[in-house]
This record gives C-alpha cells, sequence and structure tokens, in this order.
C-alpha cells in the first residue's frame, strides 16, 4: 500500500533529473554576479515540494542567503533514538558556471540515452537517483532497513560551506537538528564516479598571494614600479616548486602526490599605467593525512627563500582548507556498497581513490564512516556539453536502494 501523501506514481529517477536540469543553481564562485541563474534557493524550493508530496519529514538551514541545505528523513524499522542505525545519502544543489557551455545549459534535452545540461553529471544526477531510492523507500518500507537522511547541501563548488554546516549541525556544534541528532553510522556522497566506490580522495589548500609596486604613467615607466615583473619571478619560483618539490613531499597508494598549480592572476587597470598590484590564487592539493595549512606554511616558506631578495609579496590567509578523504576507516561500507554493485553492474564497484574533493571528509571527520559513489565520469563534469548516461542512473538508484534493503543482512 501506498504511504499516504505519495504521487500517484512511482518517482521517475529521469524525469526527475530533467527536473532538477531545467531548474538553474548556478554558483557564482566568488565572481561579483547577479541573476536568475545563480544560487541554489530554486532548487531547495522544488525539493520541499517533493518532500511534502512524499509526506516526508524535512528540514531547512540558512547557510548564506538564497542558499540552505535541505535535509529528509525516511524512518527505518528501529528508530535511531531507540538505537537503530542511520544510513546518510548527501548530494550538493550548486553547479559551476555555464560560461563557454556550446549547449543549452537547462535545456535537459535526451539524445542517444544521455541528458544533457549543466549539472547532469555533477551532481544532480546523483541527486536524482537518491531522491528516487528516498520515494522508493517511503513507498515500500522495506523490512529491517535503516533510517536514511538526504541531506542537499549548498556551495560544494566552492568552499564547501554547506557539508560543514551540516556536520556542524547534527553533531549539535551549530543549531540543533530534529532529523538527525547525533553521527550517522555510515554515509555515501554523490559524485560521478562511473559507479566504483572512492574510498579515497584530495584535499585543498587555496590562497591568493599579492605582489605590489608603485603606479605612474607608462611614457615614464621608470617612474613606477611594476608588480607584474615582481609577479613574473613570483612565479618562476612556483613553477619550479611544482615542478621539482611538491611532488616529492609524499605520496599515498591510491591519489598519487600532492600537487600545486596557480589558476587566475589578475591586476592593473590600463595598458597606460604601470601596475602597483598583481594577485594570483594559488590551488595546493592535499594527501589524505596531509595538514592542509602546513602545505600552505611550506609553500609560503618556500617561495620567500627562493624569490629575488627585496620582492614584495604578500600572503593572505587561505580562503579555503580542506582535507582529503582517508581510507582509514571506510573499508566495511566499502565493502557493503561493492557487494550490492556487483549485482547490478559487475564490471564496476571498483575501490578507487580520486585527486578531486568533495564533501565526504566534513563528514568522516564527525567519526562517520564515509565514502563517495554516483553515476557517470568525472570527465563530463563542468564540461561544455554535460551529459549522463542514463543507463547508469537508472543502475546507481537501483544500487543504492539494494544497499538499503539488505542493510542488516
Amino acid at each position: 500500500m501506498r504511504a499516504k501523501g505519495l504521487c500517484d506514481m512511482p518517482l521517475d529517477v529521469v524525469e526527475t533529473l530533467a527536473d532538477l536540469v531545467k531548474i538553474p543553481s548556478v554558483n557564482p564562485m566568488g565572481r561579483n554576479v547577479s541573476g536568475d541563474i545563480y544560487y541554489e534557493h530554486r532548487v531547495t524550493a522544488y525539493l520541499e515540494s517533493l518532500f511534502r508530496r512524499l509526506s516526508l519529514p524535512f528540514e531547512r538551514f540558512e547557510v548564506a542567503p538564497l542558499r540552505e541545505n535541505i535535509v529528509v528523513r525516511v524512518e527505518g524499522s528501529t528508530p535511531p533514538e531507540d538505537g537503530g542505525p542511520v544510513l546518510m545519502f548527501e548530494a550538493h544543489q550548486d553547479t559551476v558556471p555555464i560560461d563557454g557551455m556550446e549547449i543549452d545549459p537547462f535545456a535537459a534535452d535526451i539524445e542517444d540515452g544521455r541528458l544533457y545540461g549543466r549539472g547532469a553529471c555533477d551532481i544532480k544526477g546523483g541527486m536524482s537517483a537518491m531522491l528516487s531510492v528516498i520515494a522508493r523507500l517511503a513507498d515500500e518500507r522495506p523490512a529491517n532497513r535503516p533510517t536514511v537522511i538526504l541531506a542537499c547541501t549548498v556551495n560544494e563548488e566552492h568552499g564547501f560551506t554547506g557539508a560543514t554546516h551540516w556536520a556542524e549541525t547534527y553533531t549539535g556544534k551549530k543549531g540543533k537538528s530534529k532529523l538527525l541528532h547525533r553521527a550517522p553510522d555510515a554515509c555515501v556522497v554523490a559524485e560521478p564516479t562511473e559507479l566504483n566506490v572512492v574510498v579515497a580522495h584530495k584535499g585543498a589548500c587555496r590562497w591568493r598571494c599579492h605582489t605590489t609596486g608603485l603606479a605612474s604613467h607608462s611614457s615614464q615607466p621608470e617612474r613606477g614600479d611594476n608588480a607584474f615583473y615582481h609577479m613574473a619571478r613570483v612565479l618562476l619560483v612556483l613553477e619550479q616548486y611544482a615542478r621539482d618539490v611538491v611532488p616529492h613531499l609524499t605520496t599515498h597508494p591510491l591519489v598519487g602526490h600532492p600537487t600545486l598549480s596557480v589558476g587566475l592572476i589578475n591586476g592593473g587597470i590600463s595598458v597606460n599605467t604601470v601596475p602597483d598590484r598583481c594577485t594570483i590564487e594559488i590551488d595546493r592539493r592535499v594527501l589524505p593525512g596531509e595538514d592542509p595549512d602546513a602545505a600552505f606554511t611550506h609553500a609560503v616558506t618556500h617561495l620567500n627563500s627562493y624569490v629575488v631578495a627585496g620582492t614584495p609579496v604578500i600572503h593572505d590567509r587561505p580562503f579555503m582548507l580542506t582535507k582529503g578523504l582517508n581510507d582509514d576507516h571506510n573499508s566495511a561500507l566499502a565493502e557493503r556498497l561493492a557487494q550490492s554493485i556487483h549485482l547490478h553492474a559487475p564490471t564496476a564497484g571498483q575501490r578507487i581513490g580520486v585527486p578531486f574533493g568533495t564533501d565526504a571528509p566534513h563528514y568522516a571527520a564527525t567519526g562517520c564512516p564515509t565514502v563517495v559513489f554516483g553515476p557517470g565520469s568525472i570527465a563530463q563534469a563542468h564540461t561544455k556539453d554535460e551529459w549522463l548516461d542514463l543507463g547508469q542512473l537508472q543502475t546507481a538508484a537501483d544500487i543504492l536502494y539494494d544497499v538499503v534493503r539488505h542493510w542488516e543482512d
């Protein structure tokens, strides 16, 4: 019998993905931009409407203006308040910007078994799979099931503040949740993994570095001090550091070696003005177990030791410090998930490490065994024609439901 208040038809995972892709939830990524496509609030409203249709209890938590985590709960056979287990699913609501896309980012067109659009792969496909499991659990209520929490968080793409806020909420450090009063017993974070199980990944330290100078008219450059030339010397040192030092600092069997990259540079006000300031943004990827703050200190110390004496360099404190996901206490969960994967996708289910970051370390830090799993490939994420294979989408939904259904086996 269908639970009271549920929609008349089971939740269609492809239709749900199409709905989500058609709703813009673009992360501005720190840029000073505005418009109807930005922030997650429209997706949050859609999710609330869905949870109301399913007659499931949910909560919303403001992280920033127009940015709210939304959390829903499906009761288990034994409530966690009485000692029952809690399995948490998590997916982020935001997408990267649409600049440079060669398809309509919000059309959700389907062709040759693929759904196209921004966020289809990263990570509205994984979210749709989890939503279909939530709806199916609410309808079928299988025996011996855990309580399942689905947390849909904000700002994964530029700071992980939604995940941080939610972890602090359920552990009681920031506010209080009525649906989850402790760390879950296990967590699966949605990201495109091609139906493999990510048990380890890198973290990141990101900061801004500035060089200063003295502005003057470009017809008399000798009266000024060009901040760009100073930055050129800084960049040469960073290039050598990234090539010859960072890769040899440490290693991890699943994710390789750490890296450093300079991704943004800006400065100057006009071509006929000697620039008095130049700014770069640096990305240092850290391995599981590495301290991102220590990585920052090491880089700054190296730069200060090797840059030309007298170069005016200023380092801001990092605007992102996030640890990697360690594989030191998630093996049992990985094995449980892999068993379900092998039932539905025999060639998938490998336990792997990846170089990109996710929300997962923030939940692992609360003592919750955490892995990363989902349909799609990172090769399609953030691309000009982002798409998701719909066969993998349905398979991911079946796998996640199977994990819940056999949790007590």
